[in-house]
């Protein structure tokens, strides 16, 4: 099942259940529960918005064995963690907007785990029955911020600007995590290429990690690191993130006015 959060002209933002080229209304987030509200909408008719606005955006660094090696890193013993504010989130056909002060941007491809029910300390075991489902995403990152900011053991403002998190188009709920391709395309040209059978840490490890210290919430969102390939985006550069079975995450780069 695949669900999705839309606009339907001057009306507030919904939740829906995408069937083809129809969205079925949803009275609240999917994860919540999922009777079907009004008539059918035609998808052409509508604006996709990203398929969730998180609250919160946990995420991992250095989570490829590819990568690892491409940027001449040793694994990590456990996840690189860090967060994204909520309004870094932007959706499909959405900007990414170039700060003024940025010099080196990049484009991260991720895939992004939609919390669907609470819980503190979960097991490895049961993590996945906390999962309501998957997203693309792309952690785009300012370089030159991010190496000074990493230099003084932080990890806030290269990852933080407004539009820094695309998301989307859907969130799919019936994926296998383990084996996914997820490919970042920019100008057509494929920069990215993997598959998260890649990954150092697998989601459920993610989840175990993550809980043992904060309790998980419905909506909460993690992306779980991006594969070996990043690399510049510039001001006119079209950006594609490609996961199998979720779809392709479009964005066009502007920058700043």
């Amino acid at each position: 099942m695949q669900t999705v959060r839309f606009q339907d002209g001057d009306s507030a933002p919904q939740f829906g259940v995408l069937d083809g080229d129809q969205i079925h209304p949803l009275p609240d987030a999917p994860w919540f529960g999922m009777g079907m509200v009004g008539k059918p909408i035609p998808l052409a008719v509508v604006k996709l918005l990203a398929p969730i606005a998180p609250q919160r955006i946990f995420c991992v660094g250095l989570n490829y064995r590819a990568h690892a090696a491409e940027m001449k890193l040793d694994l990590p013993t456990r996840p690189m963690l860090f967060t994204k504010p909520s309004t870094t989130v932007v959706g499909p056909d959405s900007i990414i907007e170039y700060p003024h002060e940025a010099e080196i941007v990049h484009h991260e491809a991720e895939l992004a785990v939609i919390i669907g029910t609470a819980g503190r300390r979960i097991p490895v075991e049961s993590a996945l029955d906390h999962v309501f489902g998957y997203t693309a995403a792309n952690d785009v990152s300012e370089r030159v911020i991010q190496k000074a900011e990493m230099a003084s053991g932080a990890l806030l403002i290269c990852k933080g600007y407004d539009s820094f998190c695309p998301l989307g188009p859907v969130i799919e709920t019936e994926l296998d995590p383990s084996g996914l391709d997820i490919r970042c395309r920019v100008n057509g040209q494929i920069r990215q290429d993997s598959n998260t059978s890649d990954f150092i840490f697998t989601v459920p490890q993610i989840i175990a990690d993550i809980s043992a210290a904060i309790t998980l919430l419905p909506g909460d969102v993690i992306l779980t690191g991006t594969p070996e390939g990043v690399g510049p985006i510039s001001p006119g550069d079209n950006v594609e993130i490609e996961i199998a079975g979720i779809g392709v995450l479009q964005n066009r780069v502007v920058a700043e006015f």
